[in-house]
């Protein structure tokens, strides 16, 4: 039976990895900060994210682990919010590093998480991998953090993957349903000027990208988790107002926005940002996206 660690597995996305793969007969192991306990056959270990503890035995001959593990971003970047968002993916990182390095057989594959965020705001040019450009703000600091403490780890027996995810779109989870509630009430109009480019990608196919990474194992560096298509957040709200047949969308100007997530406890930031994101060494190694399009994704998660 292969062995998947998953570090931060409780969330949106941790779930459905743990599902997909447990369905596929691994035996699986979600780090918590919660109570270890067993549920549903996933085996779940408390860790504190920072410091070795006795779940550092359970990388031993591991086939591969996911770090999932950080702080939501859906919140206000106090000072002391920022600190825990920075921490809680960094502390992480260096410790799984330190954990792997200390296996006897450690894991033959590392997934990090990293985000698209990494790059600069931009409409007029698509980042690739090779020729993304960084910015330098919180967001974009964070990440660039985040990977560096990842790459630095040295563990030469352990392939090592970062992905560079964009919004993730799932059924009943994550910020799909929000969004399809208010448009359904008639809120469902663009953000801003709506020009932001839209970086997405449908839940079913970044698991795939998983499978794919796992069996491809030339693949290793930064990876873009991104839908190959490219919209911006007004032709988005258009496709999601005709996938829920609402009739009109009131637009949102960028000064509602800014004391709307105000009142929210989040930032602007997650909805004016353009993300104009390529997954070129995906394309490259022949990866197939099942939902390439922004039609075919929203009536799939919200009409099927």
């Amino acid at each position: 039976m292969k062995k998947l660690i998953i570090a931060g597995g409780s969330g949106f996305i941790g779930k459905n990895i743990s599902q997909h793969f447990k369905d596929k007969g691994y035996s699986v192991t979600v780090f918590t900060r919660g109570n270890s306990k067993i549920r549903d056959g996933v085996q779940y270990l408390s860790w504190d994210a920072k410091n070795l503890g006795p779940w550092t035995t359970e990388l031993e001959g591991a086939d591969f682990v996911i770090n999932l593990t950080g702080k939501s971003v859906d919140c206000r970047y106090t000072e002391d919010n920022k600190q825990e968002i920075l921490n809680s993916r960094v502390d992480s990182t260096k410790i799984i590093g330190e954990a792997v390095q200390k296996c006897k057989i450690p894991p033959k594959l590392w997934i990090n998480s990293s985000t698209a965020t990494i790059y600069r705001y931009s409409l007029d040019k698509a980042m690739t991998e090779e020729n993304g450009e960084f910015g330098n703000d919180f967001s974009m600091n964070v990440a660039k953090a985040w990977e560096s403490a990842f790459f630095s780890a040295p563990t030469p027996s352990t392939r090592k993957v970062a992905l560079r995810i964009s919004l993730v779109l799932g059924k009943n989870e994550g910020v799909l349903p929000v969004l399809t509630r208010l448009t359904k009430l008639g809120f469902g109009g663009q953000h801003g000027n709506g020009k932001q480019k839209f970086a997405w990608i449908h839940i079913a196919d970044l698991i795939s990208i998983i499978d794919f990474i796992e069996i491809n194992t030339n693949q290793k560096g930064a990876i873009n988790c991104t839908a190959p298509e490219s919209i911006d957040n007004r032709y988005f709200m258009q496709t999601l107002r005709n996938t829920v047949h609402a009739p009109f969308g009131i637009p949102t100007p960028k000064w509602m926005l800014v004391i709307g997530t105000f009142f929210l406890r989040t930032e602007p930031e997650l909805i004016l940002k353009s993300r104009f994101v390529e997954p070129k060494r995906l394309l490259d190694a022949g990866f197939i996206f099942k939902f390439e399009n922004i039609d075919q994704a929203l009536h799939n998660l919200i009409n099927e």
